[in-house]
């Protein structure tokens, strides 16, 4: 019975989306990124200065719109390097290869640098939503895309391996177009993870972009019941 619940109400997408990303790819690789960002930081002393953005900044949009060339998305965001990358034997696949790209951020007065890249299982949620087969409505993948962002935070907050390796960055698209909006969405979080380590001035913080959202804007409205549950007897 639950089961056929979470399959008409297509709660079980975003949840196994969310567990699949971890397990098949946030878990390998978390846990190299620091070692990959101190080994370029030790060939490049002056760019990555701030420690506390040494991670994986990982976007979420909320439409699942997804850029595979991030310096279309906005100007703002400038492709510099690959970090070192990490090579493992996977699935039968000898030496696969994961890696990281590192960008430079524009702002007004400096320019940041950080690894970025988009929550890839999204790009499924969007190409659902486009094909009838799926009967996925747009308002089935923004719930979707809801419920895979919880679901993946709270996995990588149990995560051990993972801590403080990532900054999840989950927005919603401003309704009118602006060139801007993601560099400075960004940037927002880049300077959040500096004020963690320096103290600064107040009067520098920049605003918090509007399409920021909180946890009450995340609310699915879901009970407890109608989530997916483990398939166990002693469960019940």
């Amino acid at each position: 019975e639950i089961s056929e619940m979470s399959e008409r109400s297509k709660q079980n997408v975003a949840h196994g989306l969310a567990w699949s990303y971890y397990v098949g790819y946030l878990k390998i690789v978390l846990p190299r990124v620091k070692n990959s960002l101190e080994e370029f930081s030790r060939a490049n002393p002056h760019m990555l200065v701030c420690r506390e953005t040494w991670k994986l900044h990982i976007l979420v949009p909320l439409s699942c719109d997804i850029y595979d060339d991030l310096e279309k998305a906005d100007s703002n965001i400038q492709y510099l390097t690959d970090l070192p990358e990490t090579t493992l034997t996977r699935a039968g696949t000898k030496k696969r290869i994961y890696k990281h790209s590192l960008y430079t951020i524009r702002d007004e007065d400096k320019l940041w640098h950080c690894a970025v890249e988009y929550a890839t299982p999204l790009q499924s949620l969007y190409a659902m939503s486009q094909d009838e087969c799926a009967a996925f409505s747009r308002e089935d993948r923004l719930e979707q895309a809801k419920l895979f962002y919880r679901t993946l935070e709270e996995i990588l907050k149990g995560s051990k391996e993972c801590a403080g390796t990532y900054r999840l960055i989950v927005y919603k698209e401003p309704g009118e177009a602006e060139t801007h909006f993601l560099s400075r969405e960004i940037l927002w979080h880049l300077w959040q993870q500096r004020h963690e380590e320096y103290a600064v001035n107040v009067g520098n913080q920049p605003h918090s972009p509007s399409t920021t959202l909180n946890s009450t804007e995340l609310n699915l409205q879901i009970s407890e019941s109608d989530l997916p549950q483990p398939l166990r007897s002693d469960c019940l």
